[in-house]
C-alpha cells in the first residue's frame, strides 16, 4: 500500500472587483470625470450666454454647424415624407371630405340656377296677379292651369286646380296678370273648366278707349296672332283707333264678366263698304298658349283670396 505524499491542491481565492474596478473594466468614466465634464458643459453655456456674439463657443458652433448641416438636411430629406405620412393622409381624407361638401354645394346652385328662370316667373305672375287685382279693385282666388281642352272637342278651354270646395261656381270671371282669360263653364269639387275668350262661341262686352264706346268682342277658335279677337261697335259711325285699349264692359250682376278688366288692344281697323261699317282687330293682352297662374273674381273676405292692395 502506497502513500499519497503530494500536497493537498490549493483552490485560488476570487477577489470581488469595488465599483471602480467595474466601471473601468466597462469603459466607464469615473463619477469624478463625469461631474467634471459637467460642470465644464455648464461653464460654457453660461459663457456662450453671456458673450453674445463674442463667445468663444462660436467658432466651434459655426463649425458644427457647416458639418452637421448638410448631413441634417439630407436625413430631414429623406425621412420628412416618412414622418409626414400620417399627417397627409388625415390631410386627404379632410380634402375628400370638403370636396364632397363642395361638389354638393355646387350641384345645389346648377339645380337652383336651372330653376331661376321659372321661379322668376312665378314671382312675376303672382306680382302680376296682385296688380290686377288692385287695378280692378276684385278680389282674386288664385289657382293654376293644369290642362288644356282636347282638340278633339272644338273648343278652347284649360282645366284650373280649384272647385266649388274654393268657392267657385260657372260663370265667373277669370283674368291673369295680363288680362281676361275667359269665364268659367262648369266646376268640380277640386277643379274647373274655363272658356277661353278666344274661343269661336264666345262674345265679350267691350268698351273702347277713353270715349267709351261699346261693342261687342268675339273669339275666332285659335291662339295664333293671326286668329286674334274681333271688336264690333254698336255704333257703325265711330272708327276705332288703333292702339286704343278695350276693357270689359261688364253683365248685370258681374255675372259671367265683370267690369273694367282689360281684353287687349286695337291692331287693325278693317271698312266694309257694302254695310258701311266698321270691324277692328284687337291683338289679346294674354298669351294663351302659356297659361299658368289665372285669378277667379270672387266676394271678398275669402280665405286664400287675394284682395285689392295686397302687395302694394
Amino acid at each position: 500500500m502506497s502513500l499519497d505524499t503530494r500536497p493537498p491542491r490549493q483552490h485560488p481565492v476570487r477577489q470581488v472587483a469595488t465599483p471602480r474596478e467595474r466601471q473601468a473594466e466597462r469603459g466607464m468614466p469615473s463619477r469624478s470625470l463625469l461631474l467634471a465634464l459637467v460642470l465644464a458643459c455648464i461653464a460654457l453655456m453660461v459663457v456662450d450666454r453671456t458673450s453674445g456674439d463674442e463667445s468663444p463657443v462660436a467658432p466651434v458652433r459655426r463649425v458644427v454647424g457647416e458639418v452637421l448641416g448638410p448631413a441634417q438636411a439630407g436625413v430631414s430629406a429623406v425621412l420628412g415624407p416618412v414622418v409626414a405620412l400620417p399627417g397627409n393622409l388625415r390631410t386627404n381624407d379632410a380634402l375628400r371630405e370638403e370636396n364632397a361638401d363642395l361638389q354638393a354645394r355646387v350641384d345645389a346652385l346648377e339645380q337652383e340656377a336651372r330653376k331661376a328662370g321659372y321661379d322668376d316667373n312665378r314671382m312675376q305672375e303672382w306680382a302680376g296677379l296682385g296688380q290686377m287685382s288692385t287695378g280692378t279693385g276684385y278680389a282674386l282666388a288664385p289657382a293654376r292651369v293644369i290642362s288644356y281642352g282636347a282638340a278633339q272637342s272644338f273648343s278652347n278651354t284649360v282645366t284650373i286646380d280649384a272647385g266649388s270646395d274654393s268657392g267657385l261656381r260657372p260663370d265667373m270671371t277669370v283674368l291673369n296678370g295680363d288680362g281676361l282669360v275667359g269665364r268659367i263653364l262648369e266646376v268640380t269639387s277640386h277643379t274647373a273648366t274655363v272658356l277661353l275668350v278666344v274661343d269661336a262661341s264666345s262674345t265679350v262686352g267691350g268698351r273702347v278707349g277713353d270715349n267709351m264706346e261699346n261693342g261687342m268682342v268675339e273669339g275666332q277658335g285659335g291662339f295664333a296672332a293671326d286668329e286674334p279677337l274681333e271688336l264690333r261697335l254698336l255704333d257703325d259711325t265711330v272708327l276705332p283707333e288703333k292702339g286704343q285699349t278695350v276693357v270689359t264692359w261688364g253683365s248685370e250682376g258681374g255675372a259671367p264678366y265683370v267690369s273694367g278688366v282689360p281684353i287687349g288692344e286695337v291692331d287693325k281697323v278693317f271698312e266694309d263698304l257694302r254695310l258701311g261699317t266698321y270691324r277692328a282687330v284687337l291683338e289679346p293682352f294674354v298669351d294663351f298658349t302659356s297659361l299658368d297662374l289665372v285669378g277667379v273674381v270672387v266676394p271678398s273676405g275669402g280665405d286664400g283670396v287675394i284682395e285689392p292692395g295686397a302687395f302694394q
